[in-house]
């Protein structure tokens, strides 16, 4: 299969003398409903068209009963979040060239003079906040954002104001190089009440640094009612954090995870990282929403209820697991786990009772997993507690 790509823009495009001759020699052509109107006076008389639409699955049952070259038109920058990695991905074996236009990010920079040096861009069209947030997280610089008609630059700001990121302002741009074009420099305040036309990206710029201390004072965190004290101290916190090997892990669980305080740390420590965390308190659920807003964290999956009720193949499979509550019932807890453990899975605990540790050290055994790591550590007046960390053996 042999597919040749050709990027062009808002309007009736300009192809070069290359691109029309390849036109001229092209019976079947492909792409979305607007580049057809924007593309349909320029091609050779008895042409066909397969249009990019849903369900996709009939695309490519169309492109796969073609035996010539296709040439497909996609806007901007087709490698660019666009339909050149689509193909890549669904035909690894084909010949596909890409002949690429300015990406409406780039448009935008250009047309406010922006200096992309330090442009990150991250799409969240058809796509979850993932990629946002951890952007976010790490406080980049100039941040370009590909929106859809749901996340739109209104709900972009509001998400951002709701988790403390009013240390940015926004620029939007509004079908660029269309009839309709407009961009608009708001503030996330402005930006967050208007109306934008359907087809638009934005640009993020940071007006200051957001400061977050390396480890979060316990007192900053909301905790639970008439039991402020009970939270994982923060020395203790970044300590775990080491056992949990976070700069190195993909997914964590953090089970019993009471004010949030070790899975936003590590989120801070890796914005990329995937954070599951469970807890039965239901009043911990808005404890976990009030701190990740306080210290800018989106993104944390919580799990509400008790862990022995969920099941647990539902759930991305953990990398390492942080055993922050277990209820009194440790050792049934290394049963219910033993389903969804990698053979690289790590497990820590903090624990202060003699008879918690004991059982850790028995549970770990039961199931082929070897203590690595273990300090005692004692802050102030606070009673002794020990870290413990297993791996499979």
């Amino acid at each position: 299969m042999t597919f040749y790509i050709i990027g062009i823009r808002n309007k009736i495009p300009l192809f070069t003398e290359v691109q029309k001759e390849r036109i001229l020699n092209t019976t079947i052509f492909s792409g979305g409903k607007r580049h057809h109107n924007l593309v349909k006076d320029l091609l050779p008389e008895g042409y066909q068209w397969i249009a990019i639409e849903s369900p996709m699955i009939k695309v490519f049952e169309a492109y796969e009963g073609v035996t010539e070259t296709i040439v497909v038109f996609a806007s901007g920058n087709p490698l660019f979040y666009g339909f050149s990695n689509t193909l890549k991905s669904k035909y690894p074996q084909a010949e596909i060239i890409t002949v690429p236009y300015f990406s409406s990010i780039q448009l935008l920079a250009n047309a406010t003079n922006t200096n992309s040096n330090q442009l990150q861009t991250v799409s969240v069209h058809g796509r979850s906040w993932k990629a946002l947030d951890s952007i976010l997280i790490q406080q980049q610089e100039l941040i370009g954002v590909l929106t859809d008609t749901e996340k739109t630059p209104a709900h972009i700001a509001k998400r951002l104001m709701a988790y403390g990121y009013d240390n940015y302002t926004m620029i939007v741009g509004e079908d660029l190089e269309g009839e309709k074009e407009k961009i608009k420099k708001l503030t996330l305040s402005e930006a967050a009440i208007e109306t934008f036309h359907p087809l638009n990206c934005i640009l993020l710029k940071k007006t200051h640094h957001r400061n977050i201390d390396f480890g979060i004072k316990d007192k900053d965190f909301l905790g639970l009612p008439n039991r402020p004290k009970m939270i994982t101290k923060m020395p203790i916190r970044l300590t775990t954090l080491h056992f949990l090997d976070i700069l190195n892990t993909n997914t964590l669980w953090d089970i019993g995870f009471c004010t949030g305080s070790i899975s936003i740390e590590a989120k801070l420590k890796h914005p990329d990282l995937e954070v599951i965390a469970f807890e039965k308190r239901p009043e911990c659920e808005a404890i976990m929403v009030e701190n990740q807003k306080r210290f800018g964290v989106p993104g944390i999956q919580t799990v509400m209820g008790d862990f022995f009720d969920q099941n647990l193949e539902e759930y991305s499979k953990p990398d390492t697991i942080f055993i922050g509550g277990h209820g009194g019932r440790l050792e049934e807890l290394f049963v219910k786990m033993v389903p969804v453990l990698q053979p690289h899975t790590s497990i820590v605990i903090n624990a202060v009772k003699e008879s918690s540790i004991q059982t850790f050290k028995e549970g770990c055994a039961k199931i082929g997993y070897t203590i690595t790591e273990e300090y005692i550590v004692t802050l102030d007046a606070h009673n002794p507690i020990t870290l413990l960390k297993a791996i499979r053996k």
